[in-house]
């Protein structure tokens, strides 16, 4: 057999030792290995030609290079040099390192999708071989799946599973992908800079809808309306204003929200919680644009541009000038919803409704 390229060739000894040490080193997994490959065992006098298969490749090598290490000086690890993983095989490594690196050598020839492993290129290729086949389906919801492995991920979002936890803080996902991309947060490294301006992500997917504020681009598109958006999130927060959807629940009364920062400004009703204090007067707000108003008494100290017309009482604010108006009306906007009583005032009510709950 001719020599073209000296790394395209493993003495087929190599591949004897693999076949004389299966037992002792997980042998289904090589002979697997070796039946995908087509790889066939010869004589030892002889070579064979492997293909292009990097995880073949460093498989065969590694494990007889292992052969050797684990008779001499016992197991070796092979340690990885971007996190604290260590491995018993070179060729596990070598797969591993794949994740830090983003390198995918395995390329499905009927779409674009490409793998870091061998196995999962076969996996996925199922998908094109049984188009249409999806044996294994949710027993929560209508959506079916070709391999059960899918299925069992796929579950993970009914019953809130999150198995996969972040070692260097509290918090835990779903998918080991999204694991990955979050631990990026605790390195601090952001290898997306924006070409407009100062700013680096760590992610791509916030680089590009941060770009949208340089563009202008409103790619998201409410088919209710003509109304645009930025991104996904706030087109979602909007479709609620359609649907009457309020999936914010207050835990303290029977008020619901349709988004959720308006439910934890609500909470600070019940909670007395005053987070916004003014830096001129110790006056404190449940509420960012409360203070911003009262801050316009500091600035306009002693101008009272908003004349009652009834008397002569003047405020520095247009909404003071309205609720004294109310004096003079007898109207009362504030309804209890547990009584017929009303209140002039907001916060008079709510005094009185802690007569209702004790």
């Amino acid at each position: 057999m001719s020599r073209d390229t000296e790394s395209s060739y493993i003495p087929c000894s190599k591949l004897t030792n693999l076949q004389k040490s299966m037992n002792q080193y997980n042998g289904m997994k090589i002979k697997e290995e070796l039946e995908v490959h087509e790889i066939p065992v010869l004589s030892e006098n002889c070579e064979v030609l492997v293909k292009e298969e990097p995880e073949f490749h460093e498989l065969v090598l590694s494990q007889d290079a292992e052969i050797s290490t684990k008779e001499d000086i016992g197991e070796k690890r092979y340690q990885c040099n971007q996190c604290d993983k260590d491995f018993s095989q070179k060729a596990n490594l070598i797969t591993h390192k794949r994740i830090h690196t983003g390198e995918k050598p395995y390329q499905c020839n009927q779409c674009v999708k490409a793998f870091a492993q061998r196995s999962s290129l076969i996996q996925h290729q199922k998908i094109h071989t049984h188009i249409g086949d999806k044996p294994y389906p949710c027993n929560q919801c209508d959506k079916a799946f070709s391999q059960k492995k899918y299925l069992l991920t796929h579950q993970w979002k009914h019953t809130g599973e999150k198995p996969h936890h972040c070692n260097q803080c509290d918090k835990t996902f779903t998918w080991n992908s999204d694991l990955i991309r979050h631990q990026i947060t605790h390195t601090g490294d952001k290898p997306y800079p924006c070409n407009q301006c100062d700013k680096a992500f760590s992610q791509k997917k916030y680089l590009v809808k941060h770009q949208c504020i340089h563009t202008g681009e409103k790619p998201h598109h409410c088919n209710q309306c003509d109304k645009t958006f930025s991104y996904s999130k706030d087109l979602k927060r909007h479709y609620r204003t359609h649907t009457g959807e309020k999936p914010y629940q207050c835990n303290q009364c029977d008020k619901a929200f349709s988004m959720k920062a308006t439910l934890i400004n609500h909470q600070r009703i019940h909670t007395g919680e005053k987070p916004y204090q003014c830096n001129h007067c110790d006056k404190a707000f449940a509420q960012r644009s409360s203070l911003i108003q009262h801050q316009k008494i500091h600035t306009h100290t002693g101008e009272k541009p908003y004349q009652c017309n009834q008397c002569d009482k003047a405020f520095s604010q247009k909404q003071y000038l309205v609720q004294h108006q109310w004096l003079h009306t007898g109207e009362k906007p504030y309804q209890c919803k547990l009584c017929d009583k009303a209140f002039l005032y907001n916060s008079s009510l709510i005094k009185h409704q802690r007569i209702h709950i004790g």
